[in-house]
């Protein structure tokens, strides 16, 4: 292959993958949410949590100030109902995480 295609191709593949880098929190957050909430809580504006007893995500600061969630994040959240697993989060997952939550008030 030429070097001019072969840059070219390049140039073109690094346009068409996503740029990580240049997400934002709120945009990483929902990804998150996305691959590891969603099959049990509604993560958007509307819609119903497709496991009843999970409540959706934009509720989640009538319950809790979302600021104060971060260190439960840390920390492994436990629930009191076994269905919920229990997980941690590095701080940039807390970060992008909280920002999405935020988005959703």
């Amino acid at each position: 292959m030429q070097r001019s295609a072969f840059c070219a191709l390049l140039l073109t593949l690094s346009f068409s993958l996503p740029s990580h880098a240049a997400s934002t929190p709120e945009q990483r957050g929902r990804v998150y949410v996305k691959a590891h909430c969603a099959r049990c809580h509604a993560i958007g504006k509307v819609g119903d949590s497709p496991f009843r007893p999970a409540p959706p995500f934009r509720t989640l600061h009538l319950r809790y100030p979302i600021e104060t969630l971060g260190e439960a994040l840390a920390e492994g959240i436990v629930t009191g109902h076994p269905a919920m697993p229990q997980f941690e989060l590095s701080p940039p997952e807390i970060n992008d995480l909280l920002s999405y939550l935020k988005s959703l008030e």
